[in-house]
């Protein structure tokens, strides 16, 4: 079971693009109510597939650059990073098969 790291503008490069594993990130707000629907398949994530695979949320109230730079324009959104690029990327809320087939991708 791995933990969700909480990432920051300042933490991303680091966190993220230069990861030597896979990463999903969660952009998400405290008043985004399909935020808070798939926080709990987020976790499950993080659970099932953390020891392949780093799952990471950011608050875009708190850090606005990253989310901007890969045009997050609605949240949740969530992206899948592989060495430093987005490989693909879901919008809204889902059910927990569309995130796992994006992790499934992904490894």
């Amino acid at each position: 079971m791995a933990e969700i790291v909480d990432v920051t503008d300042q933490t991303f490069e680091a966190e993220v693009l230069n990861s030597d594993t896979p990463v999903i990130i969660d952009f998400w707000a405290e008043w985004c109510a399909p935020c808070r629907a798939i926080a709990p398949i987020v976790k499950d994530l993080a659970d099932e597939y953390g020891d392949r695979v780093k799952i990471v949320k950011m608050n875009i109230d708190e850090n606005p650059s990253s989310p901007a730079k890969y045009e997050v324009r609605a949240i949740p959104t969530v992206l899948a990073f592989r060495n430093g690029e987005v490989v693909e990327m879901l919008q809204g809320a889902r059910p927990k098969g569309a995130f796992e087939e994006m992790v499934q991708k992904l490894l």
